[in-house]
């Protein structure tokens, strides 16, 4: 009995040895400290890229945080995204399970969310391939054209009054992108459809946008403790459980025009629409009708729509912000874009975006300052070093986007909105410079970065060649709102209110 006693000792000395030999053998991350069992939960204020952004300052560009359970690595300079993003990319380019976005992608069966897996590989590979190249986007062009148009007559009925009102440049952006993805993506012409209308597409993406950044218990708590208390106090109710509905219901409509006929789908526009070739796709290899697929198509649906929707609007709203503030930058990009289109177009195409250059210059300035994503997260599925620090298998890698657009050491005057920085610059937003991320780099670069910069260019052209603006009476620049809102896309927290003058 004594000896099983001592041998029992002598296991438990040297499994705590271990133990502590490698924790100090580790070069950890410097951080904040953090409670028992809270970490430093408690500590969070405000928004999250903010918060970050603060205490990087303090303890350095790779910095750990005790979230709860869960140990996470906040990233914010470009050499540290570069090695995470690039050097490590295999080691990190898994995404961490979060509730809200668990629920709204069908348990990660999409592409934006979903963890690294041979499925992950082939459903990214497919959309890259099939859906999003660039011979697909191009049968969209006149489409994308047409909602251009309707914008510009839209803004015009304001112009035209005898006193001009001022237009909400949010909704307005919204509503645009909202027609082009959902006729391009989705097969549905808003100005037509009796079930969903844009105002109703636009409250869906924006509430959808927030559910989806939702927090519960199970994301600083992992395991069962954490599913417990999910389960305990009803998390997956509430607000996730009804826009859960409400999206799982467009979904479905969408689905079920298109299922009429595999061929060419009744009621939908255009029949080559990217949900179509979703299905001709699953019904090649299998039954496009069972739960399993359409589980699958109804995730995709959900990047397509949430995410494609509300990040190119957010970018457009504060380019028309930043150029509202800015009347040098303003009237610079109307005299070049006006000058190589000529005065008296009564529509413009996509051709012309390769006749202006300042426009380009100012979505990069917008993308540097106002990512919609500000914080890209990762996951590292082995243990890694990152600038000689090591990270442990399982730890979230939060990459700070936000905070490297306005990093001093890598952007001079960086607060100062300068499209100018960007001229005779070779850099660019995809994913191959890792001062600017807006699209993230790597195997979890967004597939759709091309036609996003896309319609965010065209959309401000159109918006900067038919109409000078100016703020209401009353409002100046230097009191319009800069804050932001919102869980992982960030909204102007605003509205942008500008008045409209026809131009000719």
């Amino acid at each position: 009995m004594e000896i099983m006693l001592y041998l029992s000792w002598v296991l438990l000395l040297a499994l705590v040895s271990i133990v502590f030999l490698k924790k100090k053998n580790q070069r950890l991350p410097p951080g904040p400290r953090g409670l028992p069992i809270v970490g430093i939960l408690h500590q969070f204020t405000g928004i999250p890229h903010r918060w970050f952004h603060q205490l990087s300052l303090k303890h350095g560009p790779v910095m750990a945080l005790p979230l709860g359970f869960t140990p996470a690595v906040v990233i914010s300079s470009r050499e540290a995204a570069e090695e995470v993003l690039k050097t490590k990319d295999v080691e990190t380019c898994t995404r961490p399970k979060m509730f809200g976005a668990s629920k709204l992608s069908y348990n990660f069966k999409d592409i934006t969310f979903a963890q690294y897996t041979d499925t992950w590989r082939e459903n990214r590979k497919v959309s890259t391939v099939e859906l999003l190249n660039f011979k697909k986007l191009q049968t969209f062009k006149s489409l994308r054209e047409e909602e251009m148009d309707v914008m510009v007559k839209r803004i015009s009925n304001s112009a035209l009054e005898q006193s001009p009102v001022a237009v909400d440049i949010n909704n307005i952006s919204m509503c645009v992108v909202s027609h082009i993805l959902c006729r391009s993506a989705l097969g549905q012409n808003l100005h037509t459809n009796k079930v969903f209308d844009e105002e109703k597409i636009v409250q869906l993406v924006m509430e959808g946008s927030l559910a989806t950044g939702h927090f519960g218990f199970s994301d600083f708590y992992p395991g069962k403790l954490g599913n417990f208390a999910d389960w305990l106090f009803r998390r997956e109710k509430g607000v996730l459980g009804r826009m859960f509905k409400e999206l799982d219901d467009f979904y479905q409509h969408v689905i079920d025009e298109h299922l009429k006929s595999l061929d060419g789908p009744k009621g939908t526009d255009p029949s080559a629409d990217i949900v179509a070739g979703m299905l001709h796709l699953v019904d090649k290899n299998g039954n496009p009708g069972s739960k399993s697929n359409l589980d699958q198509i109804k995730g995709v649906l959900m990047n397509l729509f949430l995410g494609g929707i509300d990040t190119v609007a957010i970018i457009m709203i504060w380019a028309m912000t930043e150029l509202i503030r800015h009347p040098r930058a303003m009237k610079k990009a109307q005299e070049e874009i006006r000058a190589a289109l000529g005065e008296k177009r009564e529509k413009l195409t996509e051709e012309d975006l390769e006749k202006v250059e300042y426009l380009k210059l100012i979505v990069k300035e917008t993308f540097r300052l106002h990512p919609s994503v500000p914080t890209i997260p990762r996951e590292a599925m082995s243990p890694i070093t990152i600038q000689g620090y090591d990270i442990p298998a399982d730890t979230r890698i939060y990459i700070n986007v936000w905070a490297i657009g306005r990093d001093p050491k890598v952007w001079e005057n960086p607060e100062e909105f300068n499209p100018e920085r960007f001229m005779n610059s070779d850099v660019h937003f995809k994913g191959q410079h890792y001062e600017l991320l807006p699209f993230g780099s790597g195997r979890r670069l967004c597939p759709a970065v091309g036609m996003a910069s896309n319609i965010i260019e065209f959309g401000l052209l159109n918006m900067l060649y038919f109409f000078d603006w100016s703020l209401p009476h009353g409002v100046v620049a230097e009191n319009i709102d800069m804050g932001d809102i919102g869980n992982i896309s960030f909204y102007k927290k605003e509205p942008l209110l500008l008045v409209p003058v026809k131009h000719h």
